[in-house]
């Protein structure tokens, strides 16, 4: 009896003194050589441990960083010596101890100067072998490190990232609480509306076979709120889009929501621009100055309505160069179409590109619609052209001309009967291009900001024949281009606006329409007849009787931002626990299974 008691005080003892933790007096990573002598308290994770023998040397790492400990091993501290040598990785220590200057300094790591010679080791828990070494350079699949997220997360890298995203979103919230912003919840529960991308639907128990939908945006709850006075609206909310995922795209995503009453898109453009100054500021980022572009230039000059200005590159255009001047079939069939284009964008030195080389950039052209290409090089013989059969030598010099080619250079021509695809090969082509000669390598921390401005307010659906709002119905027109419109509503420009950073669409906005006439007339030009409006939209349309004033503002991706400030080119490394490609959450194991009493009490039948 008395030794099962000693048994179960022993056991006691154990448990208690890995209940009772040391409050740290320091995070492991802030300690510094200034506190040379002081007495220590760290909390942590076993990063890794090295037995020498005459010396234990073990680092604990906790999130703001690392430091190495030692354990000298004496007559008084030979306990110490065989508690520290059962310390294993990722085994949760409290560890005590004196800091003083190591004889060995490292200068890779902050706290590389000083180390702990410990007094105390107390193991709060002890860890199985990780399904991967946790360490900056990982060698795991991404997989894996997604199922078991809470271990990746361990990494530096990763936690360095969220703690930037907290200070982006308190750097936002700070901008506009001095601007006069109200922060305002909007709900996760509403009707179902098109904007643009398939909604999340939640059942309803109370109310069987109707729906809700998760927010694409808080769009029109934000009108609401203008219409009822309350002028100035921000919020940092969860949105969610049921749409095929990407490298910079999540189904549940995070957006700075913004909206304010009586503005002109000068106001929008300073209030937004300052916003993302201070953020940048306040992470320790300079950002430069946002030029402008319209749709059109950018679309013509970098073939993407988002693109990447940290190298040039720019598209020219060749349609009137070779009007009336080519016997080349090819080209002669887009010039006779009203949108038909030509253009080219030149590769630096790209005269020595093999066919190989060329015959790759040719397939990327044709999977956005190009027929193929017609390459022209400078040399110092002369100009040379994979179209020479049909194209003078004055033809060459015209095109080399425009496209300011020097000798080495290589231009490679796309056309199409349509302007806006033509545009889109050629954005292709360049992006390629600046992948293969490296053009942002080394560049994640040089920022080109930009506005882009005057959209279409409609998008012809060459599948239906039928429009589309290119941004959302909510848009307001340009209002000389409505009062002017033709059957031709793609001429239409929006008072719609983008921020773009490095390639990547950082946000959205316009100055909405805030009259119920001109509301209803842009839905019918949309194609919903009025019983679909009164459905969709009738509480909308009910509140611009009672008086809605001017509104508008814009929404930014915290993600895109987050990403983009991390230096990464992956959305998933700023989020704490992301969806894969094929939107599923390895480590909780959804979307799952439900179980068939829960369906049938939602009335919930699936099909096969």
């Amino acid at each position: 009896m008395e030794c099962l008691l000693n048994i179960l005080r022993l056991r006691y003892s154990e448990t208690n003194k890995k209940m009772n933790i040391a409050h740290r007096t320091h995070y492991a990573g802030t300690l510094r050589s200034e506190q040379i002598g002081q007495e220590v308290i760290i909390n942590g994770w076993i990063d890794s441990h090295r037995d020498l023998g005459s010396l234990l040397f073990f680092d604990v790492r906790d999130r703001a960083g690392k430091v190495q400990c030692v354990v000298e091993p004496t007559d008084a501290t030979m306990y110490l010596y065989e508690e520290g040598k059962k310390l294993r990785s990722e085994y949760v220590v409290s560890i005590e101890g004196t800091l003083r200057k190591r004889s060995n300094p490292n200068n890779k790591i902050p706290t590389g100067e000083i180390e702990i010679v410990v007094t105390s080791i107390v193991v709060l828990n002890e860890a199985d072998v990780p399904p991967f070494v946790i360490e900056e350079e990982v060698r795991a699949n991404e997989d894996l490190r997604l199922k078991y997220r809470y271990l990746d997360l361990r990494r530096p890298s990763l936690q360095k990232n969220l703690m930037m995203r907290h200070r982006i979103t308190k750097s936002i919230r700070d901008h506009f609480d001095s601007r006069g912003f109200i922060e305002i919840e909007t709900p996760m529960l509403m009707k179902a509306t098109p904007e643009g991308a398939r909604d999340f639907l939640v059942p309803s128990r109370l109310h069987p076979g109707e729906f809700y939908a998760l927010p694409q945006s808080p769009q029109i709850y934000k009108q609401m709120l203008m219409v009822a006075g309350l002028d100035k609206y921000f919020q940092i909310v969860k949105c969610f889009r049921d749409e095929d995922l990407r490298a910079d795209r999540q189904p549940e995503f995070t957006q700075l929501d913004v909206e304010m009453s009586f503005p002109d898109e000068e106001m929008v453009y300073e209030v937004m621009e300052s916003c993302l100054r201070k953020v940048w500021t306040d992470v320790g980022l300079e950002l430069p100055a946002f030029p402008r572009y319209t749709y059109k230039d950018v679309m013509e000059r970098f073939g993407s309505d988002k693109p990447d200005l940290r190298y040039a590159l720019e598209i020219t255009t060749l349609t009137e160069a070779l009007r009336a001047k080519t016997e080349f079939k090819v080209f002669n069939d887009v010039l006779e179409k009203k949108q038909g284009r030509i253009a080219a964008v030149v590769v630096p030195s790209g005269a020595t590109w093999s066919r190989k080389q060329i015959d790759e950039l040719t397939e990327v052209a044709k999977t956005y619609g190009a027929g193929g290409l017609v390459w022209v090089k400078k040399t110092v013989e002369g100009i040379d052209s994979s179209a020479k059969k049909f194209l003078t030598p004055e033809l060459h010099t015209t095109i080399a001309d425009a496209c300011k080619m020097n000798v080495g250079d290589m231009a490679l021509i796309a056309c199409h009967e349509k302007w806006s695809r033509a545009c889109t090969i050629l954005g292709a082509l360049r992006i390629e291009i600046a992948k293969r000669l490296e053009l942002t390598k080394n560049k994640s921390n040089v920022f080109a900001p930009l506005w882009v401005l005057n959209f279409p307010m409609f998008e012809l659906d060459e599948a239906t024949g039928n429009y589309n709002a290119m941004h959302h119905p909510f848009t307001s027109p340009v209002v000389e281009d409505w009062n002017a419109r033709t059957e031709d509503l793609a001429a239409i420009r929006a008072r719609a606006y983008d921020i773009v950073v490095n390639g990547y669409e950082l946000g959205s906005g316009s100055i909405r329409i805030h009259n119920r006439t001109l509301q209803t007339e842009v839905f019918d030009m949309l194609g919903l007849s009025k019983e679909e409006q009164e459905t969709k939209f009738g509480f909308m349309l009910d509140a611009f009787r009672f008086g809605a004033p001017p509104h508008g503002g814009m929404a930014l991706g915290i993600d895109r931002i987050a990403m983009i400030c991390a230096g990464t080119d992956n959305i998933r490394d700023v989020i704490a626990f992301p969806k894969t490609t094929s939107m599923q959450g390895l480590m909780e194991e959804c979307p799952s299974p439900i179980d068939p009493k829960l369906l049938t009490e939602l009335k919930i039948i699936i099909g096969k």
